[in-house]
């Protein structure tokens, strides 16, 4: 979509929540203006937002980039609930028209119409805190039937889905990479959409990567956000940093005496890129060896799961969803991924599914935290 529709539209919606929300703060002409201005600027501003990859780089791009960013986290909760309160309002005149009149109802449009941009505010100033602050650590067991004694607690540390680009810099990874570090991990999985953005400007902020420390290394698969980005240079980027890139194929680590495997696919939609980079977990698990008790593999997309589970896989690390990142966008997940959020098993395959590390787009969580993951494999005692 070309900038001059998006404006139009963005006008169009920003002109219908002033429409139904304005009239109300009549009672007080400069919260109104204020109200009517803020609208303003964000129609105008939001855009950016979307398109500011195609600006050159620099600070004042930087500036317009955040500000589009925070007015399109602020605009989804005002559309939402600016949507809801007109259903409401409906309801309300049909149960009008069928039954008993409500003398309250005028205090009610009115009142209504002065919440929804004050609960859209705290919304969105409580979304910020959440999606700055580093990502809490969250400890997950993943029960493994037959699971060799010398692999008890083997640990794996994920983080997923940071989204290294115009919002998210250098200061955001390091504390991760901090966080990620302390965990004394027995290997660091990344599971992809770490940028948004090419090699040449992002490469200084990806560079504290580097830093991560754990027994058998650093696994990276890419992400759709990757083939945005420019696939081939990021991994080229990520192997020099010292990650261990893995492109439909696996390694064998030695742990304790004993064989786990663990295997990379690329993106489930790097074929629309590349089709050279087709998704295949049966070529990642080929020629591994046939008694490995545990073969783990990373896929980007929970939707890897149906062909990981008949490649033989037992345990799936995934991203891609955020968790839905912010309400109520969560409900619309299922509808493209077998699996939102947490630890689910499919017939012999557990699948986790992270909700991210960092975050898409606009600044904003709600109701799904972003994560560091700490899995530890246990044995299966039922």
């Amino acid at each position: 979509m070309r900038l001059s529709p998006l404006v139009a539209l963005s006008a169009l919606l920003h002109a219908y929540i002033g429409w139904r929300l304005v009239p109300a703060w009549s009672a007080w002409p400069v919260a109104q203006g204020l109200i009517a201005a803020l609208l303003v600027a964000s129609a105008l501003l939001m855009p950016g937002g979307v398109f500011s990859r195609r600006a050159r780089p620099g600070r004042w791009t930087l500036l317009r980039t955040w500000a589009g960013l925070l007015f399109m986290g602020l605009f989804s909760s005002l559309f939402v609930f600016t949507v809801l309160r007109d259903l409401a309002l409906i309801a309300a005149q049909l149960w009008q028209a069928l039954a008993t009149p409500w003398a309250g109802f005028d205090d009610a449009v009115r009142l209504s119409g002065r919440a929804v941009p004050l609960l859209a505010l705290a919304v969105t100033a409580v979304g910020f805190v959440n999606a700055r602050r580093t990502a809490a650590v969250v400890p997950v067991d993943v029960p493994i039937r037959g699971l060799p004694a010398a692999l008890h607690g083997f640990t794996i540390a994920q983080i997923s889905d940071i989204h290294v680009g115009p919002t998210i810099r250098r200061e955001y990874l390091d504390a991760i990479v901090d966080s990620v570090n302390g965990i004394g991990a027995d290997m660091v999985a990344v599971t992809g959409d770490l940028v948004d953005g090419g090699v040449p400007e992002l490469s200084d902020h990806v560079a504290p990567l580097a830093r991560l420390r754990s027994r058998h290394g650093t696994y990276f698969v890419t992400g759709n956000h990757e083939y945005y980005s420019g696939a081939e240079a990021w991994v080229k980027e990520l192997r020099r940093l010292g990650l261990r890139v893995l492109e439909n194929e696996h390694v064998v680590l030695q742990h304790e005496g004993e064989t786990l495997v663990v295997a990379g696919v690329t993106d489930y939609s790097a074929h629309h890129f590349d089709p050279s980079q087709r998704s295949d977990p049966q070529a990642a698990a080929a020629g591994a060896p046939a008694d490995a008790l545990v073969r783990v593999l990373l896929a980007h997309q929970p939707r890897s799961a149906e062909a990981a589970e008949r490649a033989g896989f037992h345990l799936q690390l995934s991203g891609h969803t955020h968790g839905g990142q912010f309400w109520p966008w969560n409900f619309f997940v299922p509808l493209q991924q077998p699996f939102v959020a947490g630890l689910h098993r499919l017939r012999a395959l557990w699948v986790y599914t992270s909700r991210g590390t960092g975050y898409w787009g606009p600044p904003k969580r709600l109701g799904a935290p972003s994560e560091i993951t700490r899995l530890r494999l246990v044995p299966d005692t039922r």
